[in-house]
């Protein structure tokens, strides 16, 4: 391993409720679905020095086992059942993943992101690894947003109702998290309890690349876009 070691942490479960077999079923034309299509993008990647992917279903056992003997890197872990449930709070998760690996740096990523492949993940380690020495302890892919946004109440967030209105592309920015990746260092873990660290540094993604399946319809849209660009 290189000074500085990652592990890319890719938690998978049984008994998704919104999308029923999301990780497994088919996936523009693809057996072993979503899971199959990250896994094929994580050992292509250059800066990853360990896989994991922790998971209680036997299924995405089944589908991943190939690779444990095509590439060193990988590995299958069977995670507890109790941090599998609907109820597991994301704390006790994320105080685990320490305890299975040894790597300096922790990317948390999902399968449920399969049009960022292993150039993103890539490029965003480099960016990562060029600022350590600046003090920064993590990084947090996201979408930029600009437009005008309400809160519950029916008031702007991110403009004055003083009229003109400015164009959105002259609003402030603001941030979402798009899931892609969470980088941070061991300690960020360990002490922090927490993915993202004191000092993050904002990587931002394109639309495309950060769209993430939660719903049926999530799904469907990433196979139309999964299929045109590949």
């Amino acid at each position: 391993m290189k000074a500085e070691n990652i592990t890319f942490f890719l938690p998978t479960r049984k008994g998704s409720q919104r999308v029923e077999n999301k990780n497994t079923r088919m996936f523009a034309g693809i057996e072993g679905g979503l899971l199959e299509v990250k896994l094929r993008q994580l050992l292509k990647t250059r800066n990853i020095d360990e896989i994991i992917l922790s998971t209680n279903d036997e299924e995405c056992i089944s589908i991943a086992q190939k690779y444990t003997n095509r590439d060193t890197r990988f590995k299958i872990i069977e995670r507890p059942n109790h941090l599998c449930l609907d109820v597991t709070n994301l704390q006790d998760l994320i105080e685990y993943v320490p305890t299975i690996t040894e790597a300096d740096h922790i990317l948390w990523g999902h399968v449920t992101t399969p049009i960022a492949g292993a150039d993103e993940y890539d490029k965003a380690i480099d960016l990562y690894l060029s600022k350590l020495q600046e003090d920064v302890d993590s990084l947090i892919s996201v979408v930029e947003l600009k437009n005008f946004l309400l809160d519950q109440e029916g008031k702007l967030i991110n403009n004055s109702t003083d009229l003109p209105w400015p164009r959105t592309q002259d609003l402030d920015a603001l941030f979402e998290i798009n899931h892609v990746m969470f980088i941070a260092k061991r300690e960020v873990y360990e002490h922090d309890k927490n993915r993202i660290g004191k000092k993050p540094i904002i990587y931002t993604m394109d639309k495309i690349k950060s769209f993430d399946i939660d719903w049926q319809d999530d799904f469907l849209i990433a196979e139309m876009i999964y299929k045109n660009l590949f």
